[in-house]
């Protein structure tokens, strides 16, 4: 069977209401990732698995306007994952070193724990949309992201989660596979639906591999049988544009826009998301001054 082309994440209800679940596939996502910031293998990896576990987060977001963003700050090589996202799943984000190489690590695997960290924190930054915005930190248990975002979950926000994301990638730097699977337990949750997730977690650790081989569906299908689900379509999308970039400009106040450009004689606006270089000139300072007086 040919697989699908469009990532999506697939949300519904198992053990009679008391665990939630989602399948994730993520793939193409990935590949825009790998494309945007010409990522090293180490590197798309751990920003891959990121950008997985918060577009999770992202799919449980209510209302219009509702947005969050994860910070991964460790002591490795990769240096700091930032990832944003909304309640379109419009994702993106980039990893400080994206060329990180390391040697294999004991498992001949990614050493994606090398590449994070293994001290240091996840944070992450929630806004329903209501100007309330909920932030959230707990330690790195790992650097494995899965086992930190679990840690998080169960720390931060009293959620237990069980959660396996993987990001598979070819020998010429393309991705293969990428995904995840998570099962949240519901409050009031029965001893036997615990067992239950403990018991099936534990056969996806391999999930990118499975996504390289079968839909969302398939493998939502072939491990929890037919699943009540609904499903939602992220992408990695950037939201910035000429237009906002002076919108951010315009915020900075004339004092501030004249100082950049006695200084530089252009103002030069870099988005680490997209990987795009805005350039304004003293001319194009000067028009973003006179629409501020209303001129």
């Amino acid at each position: 069977m040919e697989r699908e082309k469009r990532d999506c994440i697939l949300r519904g209800l198992i053990c009679g209401g008391e665990v939630s679940i989602a399948v994730a596939d993520t793939t193409q996502m990935i590949n825009k990732a790998i494309e945007i910031h010409d990522l090293s293998a180490l590197s798309a990896a751990a920003l891959g698995r990121t950008l997985t576990a918060a577009t999770y987060m992202c799919s449980s977001l209510k209302t219009e306007g509702a947005a969050l963003s994860v910070t991964i700050k460790g002591d490795g090589i990769g240096g700091g994952i930032y990832v944003s996202g909304d309640k379109a799943l419009h994702m993106r984000g980039y990893i400080e070193n994206p060329h990180a190489e390391l040697a294999a690590n004991s498992k001949g695997k990614l050493d994606v724990g090398g590449c994070v960290g293994r001290n240091g924190y996840i944070s992450v930054v929630r806004d329903d949309g209501e100007n309330r915005p909920f932030v959230g930190t707990t330690s790195l248990v790992s650097g494995e992201i899965g086992e930190d975002f679990a840690a998080y979950f169960a720390y931060s926000e009293q959620l237990p989660t069980a959660l396996a994301v993987g990001v598979r990638i070819g020998t010429e730097g393309q991705c293969l596979g990428a995904g995840g699977l998570f099962l949240q337990l519901m409050p009031g949750a029965s001893e036997e639906s615990i067992a239950f997730v403990e018991r099936s977690i534990g056969k996806f650790s391999a999930i990118s591999a499975m996504m390289q081989e079968r839909t969302a569906q398939e493998v939502l299908r072939e491990n929890f049988g037919e699943v009540q689900f609904y499903t939602q379509f992220p992408e990695y999308k950037c939201n910035c544009s000429r237009n906002y970039i002076e919108g951010v400009l315009t915020a900075l106040g004339e004092k501030e826009l004249r100082a950049a450009i006695a200084e530089q004689g252009k103002i030069e606006v870099h988005c680490h998301y997209c990987n795009t270089d805005y350039t304004f000139s003293k001319e194009d300072a000067e028009e973003i001054i006179r629409r501020m007086r209303g001129e």
